[in-house]
């Protein structure tokens, strides 16, 4: 527990550090959910008919900014190597490495989506779903994420390569994350999507430290 937890240290320490991807994620996400109303007009029931999936699609490209930097900056470095040879199991060292992202861009987008909200004329009985959405949503976000960057660590220039991996396996978070919104805002009952979307996270939890495991294995060897 002590190396899952210095580790979880270790990366949320490098990305404050250096500026990282958490940080730009957030400023990209701001950017767009601050543009799209300039561009569609500020009528409000339009925007507030589009305001959850649009801040949840905001929400995936700013998380997908950060992912090629999960594994590939120690891969550069050689730390990598060491992380494997640890006596810590590698799926516990995938998932603290998935948690520190989380940590550093799922977290921040979930404090500044409320504020973000108000821009796009939310109705304020959907805030709740909005938030609750995306604390439940992101940690999945992360976890399969960390398996898209597992299995192109190593390759150059493997952002899209990424993107084409990741960003079809977030979908179904997505879509749960945007019913969840709009269902609240129109005062329908959000709770099945959001227990959807823990059925997601849960299952991604379960099954991604593995599959980043023995994607890190085979590239590695």
């Amino acid at each position: 527990m002590s190396g899952f937890l210095a580790l979880i240290r270790r990366d949320v320490a490098l990305s404050l550090r250096i500026g990282g991807g958490g940080l730009m994620g957030v400023g990209f996400f701001l950017l767009v959910v601050t543009l799209i109303p300039l561009g569609l007009g500020r009528d409000a029931e339009t925007l507030a008919k589009i305001a959850g999936g649009l801040i949840w699609a905001s929400a995936l490209l700013a998380c997908l900014l950060s992912l090629d930097r999960m594994f590939q900056a120690d891969y550069e470095d050689g730390a990598l190597d060491l992380i494997l040879l640890a006596p810590q199991p590698v799926e516990a060292s995938v998932a603290a490495k998935a948690v520190a992202h989380w940590i550093t861009t799922g977290l921040p987008l979930t404090l500044a989506a409320p504020v973000l909200a108000i821009t796009l004329n939310l109705p304020a009985q959907a805030f709740w779903a909005l938030i609750a959405s995306l604390l439940i949503g992101a940690p999945g976000l992360s976890m399969i994420g960390a398996v898209g960057a597992a299995l192109t660590v190593g390759v150059r220039r493997g952002g899209l390569l990424l993107s084409l991996l990741v960003l079809p396996l977030w979908i179904p978070t997505l879509v749960f994350g945007a019913q969840a919104v709009n269902r609240a805002a129109v005062g329908l009952d959000a709770s099945g999507a959001l227990m959807l979307m823990g059925a997601v996270t849960l299952l991604s939890a379960a099954m991604g430290p593995f599959a980043a495991a023995a994607a890190l294995r085979v590239n590695l060897r």
